[in-house]
């Protein structure tokens, strides 16, 4: 019962926090114009897992709590997979292909950029 209630306090913070940050990107950068949002949240999430896979208080010499409440409950509602797939599907119909082209194109690079960004963040720190 106690990993169910870390994961879900993690969760409903991530999708929280994932909200808030939808609506504060969307105030520099409309929705329509290109889904920024989800980039951000992304690339962000991408980096905070990296420097959690690395850093001590989370792995497994650390706290497995920690771990579940941020990597498994916090950054798995904060991330938006799914909510990515669709808005790259919608830039397709909508006659948008280079867009959906870049939206998938930039999260690839600069996901996996953050990842290792931020374990090597975590490893220096």
């Amino acid at each position: 019962m106690k990993t169910l209630l870390l994961v879900a306090t993690g969760g409903a913070a991530g999708a929280v926090t994932r909200y808030l940050a939808g609506l504060a990107v969307y105030r520099w950068v409309p929705a329509e114009r290109f889904p920024l949002a989800t980039l951000v949240v992304n690339v962000l999430g991408c980096f905070a897992i990296g420097f959690l896979n690395d850093w001590p208080a989370t792995r497994a010499a650390g706290s497995p709590e920690l771990r579940l409440l941020l990597v498994v409950g916090f950054l798995g509602a904060f991330t938006t997979y799914s909510a990515f797939g669709a808005e790259t599907v919608l830039l397709i119909r909508g006659g948008e292909t280079v867009k959906a082209l870049v939206n998938v194109g930039v999260h690839l690079a600069a996901g996996l950029g953050a990842v290792i960004l931020g374990s090597l963040v975590a490893r220096e720190w």
